[in-house]
């Protein structure tokens, strides 16, 4: 009988890069970050050259704040392959099979608990205690840095939207309305693409986003964001 090998990386090989919540939170947190600006230049009473300075000052605080994220995105990652990797290790040096299996169901996420049995449980111990192959350490892939590029473009590109409208549109006020509906619609998009995957109504769930967003970047500006 052939010997399985586990390897904590092989289960995170997904079809997609990033997957639904990924895409939308980045989006979000992109289009929030432009918010702030647009805010900031309706505040100032669309000084002269607001519009190009906002924009201009909007891609660049998301230029920096999407590599933040990107380079967050593989620390989280690295971070979360080394603790399934340490669990596997811990559960091939347990002592005794009942020791493997509490480990292995301390780490399922409470609404498993009650859905996982121990013979369950006891032959993913088999499995780990007969695997051959194992990574001496966690590590990144080619797949890894091609999300984080991912999770960069979503927050630089939530900018445009937000932004482009001021440089688009020399009338400030009317520039300012066209920005505001565009955030509104993609924030109602964001909701229902989220309420879809979560499988909340998707209309309801946009509309909540939209408020929440729209809440949110408010508070943001009258915090000083």
């Amino acid at each position: 009988m052939s010997t399985a090998s586990v390897d904590p990386h092989a289960a995170e090989n997904r079809p997609r890069l990033l997957d639904t919540v990924d895409r939308v939170c980045e989006m979000c947190f992109g289009l929030f970050m432009a918010l702030t600006f647009v805010g900031a230049v309706s505040a100032m009473g669309a000084p002269e050259n607001a519009a190009h300075d906002m924009f201009v000052t909007a891609l660049g605080c998301n230029l920096a704040w999407g590599l933040a994220d990107a380079v967050m995105y593989l620390v989280r990652t690295l971070a979360d392959r080394g603790r399934k990797l340490s669990l596997i290790k811990a559960v091939r040096g347990a002592n005794a099979s009942s020791d493997a299996i509490a480990l292995l169901r301390g780490a399922l996420p409470p609404a498993m608990l009650a859905l996982v049995e121990d013979p369950e449980l006891e032959a993913i111990r088999s499995r780990v205690v007969r695997s051959s192959e194992l990574p001496d350490r966690p590590a990144l892939g080619l797949q890894d840095f091609l999300a984080a590029l991912g999770v960069f473009l979503l927050v630089v590109l939530a900018t445009f939207p937000v932004a482009l409208p001021f440089i688009v549109i020399s009338d400030v006020p009317t520039a300012l309305l066209v920005s505001r509906i565009l955030t509104i619609v993609m924030l109602f998009g964001a909701g229902i693409a989220l309420g879809r995957y979560a499988g909340f109504g998707g209309w309801i769930a946009g509309l909540a986003m939209t408020l929440v967003g729209v809440a949110l970047t408010a508070a943001i500006i009258l915090l000083g964001g």
